[in-house]
């Protein structure tokens, strides 16, 4: 017997998570750059000290105030509006999707999704005992929604991950082939469009907000760690039919939400316009660091997040090695010889693009 007694299928394995490295430039984990203004630390200060007051009582399990507020953020996205009963809350988009695979998913149940996509997806099938099936994306890392359908109607998954824009390649879907694979999926499982990234999308391209009056088995999650620069904070939130809300609400613990959270995402929350003010810089960066890649000849996956996937390189690890040594740091991740960028302020992303050049060149001259 091998000491501690892990589970079988967790035995060797190492915990999920990128470098944390001390560098000047850090442009791996797709945070915003831009941090909340003094005023918007000072109402969260004062938030934190008056729920502080009340610590020796528990908080509000079913974070009522907090779905009010994030239902009146949501409805921005959708004519139809949210309603309160329809948003759930919890630590982190994460901690959402793991509470979706209690609910719906588990022994002798099926979660899917289609690569390159997220790594995480196929953990949380596997903490949760839930069977995983990996479909495949095209080159250009589009959905075939024929393929697509025909992988659904083959596996009868109980819940599909439909991530968008995905990651790591910052592709959104077409609403068309949401409604239709959530057609496929039917009242059987639950369709989740994951929309962590869903703020720093290209005008025109809708959300799935405005899809749910028409498919009760579709849940759209979103996160303040990203556009609202809170990734500090661990909120994840969706939006779904009332009825998979209170599905979820069976399998959380008590109390999951602390009232220093809830107070934190509220404060927050007061403060979108200021915190969604530096979106449309950050799309701005994007769009002109695809652009800069693409003229110095590289491959780039078109996105619609705050990061772009570039390459292709022989070996990745060496540029990802020689930019870290010239104090940028990227993510290694998504198909072999790719790279990803997370787009931080105009001189992060010129700091990457003279690192780049410098690391490329050298490689090039070593290789002659």
């Amino acid at each position: 017997m091998t000491f501690p007694p892990i589970r079988e299928e967790l035995r060797g394995l190492t915990p999920y998570g990128a470098p944390q490295l001390d560098v000047p430039v850090a442009l791996n984990t797709n945070e915003n750059p831009y941090g909340p203004s003094q005023a918007c630390a000072d109402d969260i200060a004062d938030a934190v000290r008056e729920a502080a007051l009340g610590l020796h009582r528990y908080p509000d399990r079913e974070h009522v105030a907090l779905r009010e507020a994030l239902a009146d953020y949501l409805s921005r996205d959708t004519p139809h509006g949210i309603e309160p009963a329809q948003v759930w809350a919890a630590n982190g988009s994460n901690e959402v999707m793991l509470q979706l695979l209690q609910a719906f998913g588990g022994p002798g149940r099926t979660a899917l999704s289609f690569a390159p996509t997220y790594s995480m997806y196929p953990e949380y099938a596997r903490d949760s005992s839930t069977r995983w099936v990996q479909g495949r994306r095209r080159e250009d890392f589009s959905l075939d929604l024929d393929a697509a359908r025909a992988l659904v109607e083959a596996e009868q998954p109980h819940v599909v991950f439909l991530p968008s824009p995905n990651n790591p390649t910052g592709t959104a879907l077409d609403p068309a082939v949401i409604g239709e694979l959530c057609a496929a999926v039917g009242e059987r499982g639950v369709v989740v469009v994951d929309e962590a990234y869903g703020e720093f999308r290209r005008a025109g391209t809708p959300s799935a907000l405005e899809l749910l009056p028409t498919h009760r088995n579709l849940v759209v999650t979103r996160t303040m760690s990203k556009a609202f620069a809170a990734a500090g904070l661990r909120l994840g939130y969706l939006a779904a039919d009332p009825a998979i809300c209170d599905a979820i609400r069976v399998v959380r613990l008590p109390y999951h939400l602390s009232a220093v959270t809830q107070a934190t995402a509220l404060a927050a929350l007061r403060h979108a316009p200021e915190l969604l003010g530096r979106v449309a810089d950050l799309r701005g960066e994007r769009d002109a660091t695809v652009a800069w890649l693409r003229e110095q000849g590289w491959q780039v996956a078109d996105s619609d997040a705050n990061f772009a996937l570039f390459g292709t390189f022989a070996d990745r690890h060496a540029v990802w090695q020689g930019l870290l040594e010239q104090g940028v740091l990227v993510r290694e991740v998504g198909p072999p010889g790719w790279l990803r960028v997370s787009i931080g302020t105009p001189a992060e992303m010129t700091a990457f693009r003279d690192a780049l050049v410098h690391v490329t060149a050298q490689i090039t001259k070593e290789n002659r």
